[in-house]
């Protein structure tokens, strides 16, 4: 399946790759996250509950950031595993300056296979940008409240 997405953050582009990275950020923006740790080769692990109807299952992720050019651009992997199926994905995230705000832009190519290939297909059919939409909501959401507490040293 093919992704493509824009999402403009009204934050400076500098400060959107400072956070858009960062694993606690990531944590509280992805739903049903149960862990998201960075390990010490720049590779993210994660474990998200999948909850659709009468479906539940732990989907276990491995993230991974390369080809980055510091605060414009970087390309990531993702593998995950659980009982209902696999997903890989290949994604390259661009980021632009946009008259104060930043513009990111997604190109993505997943696979999924097993019983989440079907809830997949329903979801990319059924209006997947409104799902990544509300992510980078929660995304921004979390930047800003970083943010909000580092200026009332609290961070």
């Amino acid at each position: 399946m093919k992704i493509e997405y824009q999402y403009t953050f009204s934050l400076p582009r500098k400060m959107v790759w400072k956070y858009i990275k960062d694993e606690k950020v990531l944590m509280k923006a992805i739903p049903n996250c149960r862990t998201f740790l960075q390990n010490t080769n720049g590779e993210y692990q994660a474990e998200i509950d999948i909850k659709i109807g009468p479906l539940k299952d732990v989907l276990t992720l491995e993230v991974t950031l390369d080809k980055e050019q510091p605060s414009s651009y970087y390309h990531l992997l993702l593998k995950g595993k659980g009982n209902l199926g696999e997903i890989s994905g290949i994604a390259h995230l661009y980021l632009n300056d946009q008259s104060g705000s930043t513009l990111l832009d997604i190109q993505a190519e997943v696979n999924v296979t097993g019983t989440l290939s079907g809830i997949a297909e329903r979801i990319i059919s059924g209006g997947a940008n409104k799902g990544i939409e509300n992510f980078f909501q929660s995304v921004e959401k979390e930047i800003k409240k970083n943010l909000y507490l580092m200026r009332k040293g609290r961070k």
